[in-house]
């Protein structure tokens, strides 16, 4: 069983940039890819970065160059630094975690387990 609580969302301008952090439970973090999802109102949840077990990040086209996903398996914490944020990044944003990385940047999500969901607002 893995909890995964978020932090670090909130309301900031165009150009701007937050770091989302996402707390694991469970001595198995290391063996977990992770990951951040979001979703913003009307739409479906979408992925939007992902890294694997051993390091490797993955991205979604629409933040890739702005976004950067990284984990500290010492502390079970997986971070999303967002930079250059533009309004269309609103969202809400959810860290999940699941054995296969792959889950981890499909839609629809096919996931382990989530998180609670941050709100990130990014203003004009």
């Amino acid at each position: 069983q893995v909890q995964l609580v978020e932090s670090g969302g909130g309301l900031v301008q165009a150009g701007g940039s937050l770091r989302l952090s996402c707390a694991a439970s469970g001595r198995t973090f290391r063996q977990y890819a992770m990951g951040w999802f979001r979703q913003a109102p009307g739409k479906e949840r979408e992925p939007v970065a992902a890294i694997s077990w051993s390091g490797r990040p993955y991205y979604t086209d629409s933040v890739k160059g702005r976004f950067t996903v990284s984990r500290d398996n010492a502390k079970n914490t997986v971070y999303l630094q967002m930079n250059s944020l533009k309004p269309e990044d609103t969202a809400v944003y959810y860290c999940a975690a699941d054995l296969e990385v792959v889950h981890l940047t499909s839609s629809p999500p096919k996931v382990d387990y989530w998180g609670q969901g941050t709100q990130v607002t990014v203003s004009v």
